[in-house]
C-alpha cells in the first residue's frame, strides 16, 4: 500500500549505481534529488551502500535532515561497503531478500544512472507490478539522456508486440526531478494494471 499523504510520497526507493559514472551531471542531479526529497519530507529507501551514486543520495538526504532506510545483503556488509550512518540499516541474506524488503518499505521506485544491478531492480519492480504483486509506481529519471537507448528499445518491444501499449505507459520517464516526483505521487494510489505485457 502506498503511503501518499496530500499528494506527497512518504518513501521513495532510489535505484542507482555504486559508481558515480563519467558524467558529472549524474552526481549533481542525484544531489538535487536528495535535497528535493528531504525538503518534501520523502524518506529514502535504497541499497544501503556508501559508494558511488548510492552514497551520494544517502549522504545528501541525511545532510538535509531526511531519513534514510538502507537494505544490504550480509555479504556486501562484510565487504565494508555498507553505509553505517543511515537512519535504519536492514541486513538481509541475499539480493532477492534485498529487493523484496525495499519493495515492502517503499511507496514508489525511481531509477537513476546505474549498471546491470540498477536495471535488474527497475525491471523487477515493473514485472512485479505487472503480475499484481504490488501497485506501486516506478520511473526513470533520465539524467542527461543516460536512458535514451533503453527507452527506445522499450518502444521497440511495444511495437513488436512483447509489451502492451498500456504496460509501456506504466513506466514514468522524466528528465525533471519535480515532475518525476509529482507524477509518482499522482500515480501512487492507482491500481495495478491488467496482466497484459
Amino acid at each position: 500500500m502506498c503511503r501518499a499523504i496530500g499528494g506527497n510520497l512518504q518513501r521513495l526507493a532510489v535505484y542507482c549505481g555504486a559508481n558515480a559514472g563519467k558524467n558529472p551531471a549524474y552526481a549533481e542531479t542525484t544531489i538535487l534529488l536528495g535535497k528535493t526529497m528531504a525538503a518534501r519530507g520523502v524518506d529514502l529507501v535504497y541499497g544501503g551502500g556508501r559508494l558511488g551514486l548510492m552514497g551520494v543520495i544517502a549522504d545528501t538526504v541525511l545532510a538535509d535532515g531526511g531519513r534514510v532506510h538502507g537494505v544490504i545483503p550480509e555479504m556486501l556488509k562484510d565487504l565494508e561497503v555498507a553505509h553505517t550512518g543511515v537512519t535504519e540499516l536492514h541486513i538481509v541474506q541475499n539480493m532477492h531478500e534485498r529487493k523484496a524488503k525495499m519493495t515492502d518499505l517503499t511507496d514508489a521506485f525511481v531509477a537513476l544512472p546505474g549498471g546491470v544491478g540498477t536495471m535488474d531492480e527497475l525491471f523487477e519492480a515493473w514485472s512485479w507490478n505487472a503480475l499484481g504483486y504490488h501497485n506501486k509506481p516506478f520511473a526513470i529519471l533520465n539524467i542527461d539522456g543516460y536512458w535514451d537507448s533503453l527507452i527506445a528499445f522499450l518502444d521497440t518491444m511495444t511495437e513488436q508486440g512483447f509489451v502492451s501499449v498500456e504496460r509501456r505507459k506504466h513506466l514514468i520517464v522524466s528528465d525533471n526531478i519535480a515532475d518525476c516526483l509529482d507524477r509518482l505521487a499522482a500515480a501512487c494510489n492507482s491500481e495495478a494494471g491488467s496482466f497484459t505485457w
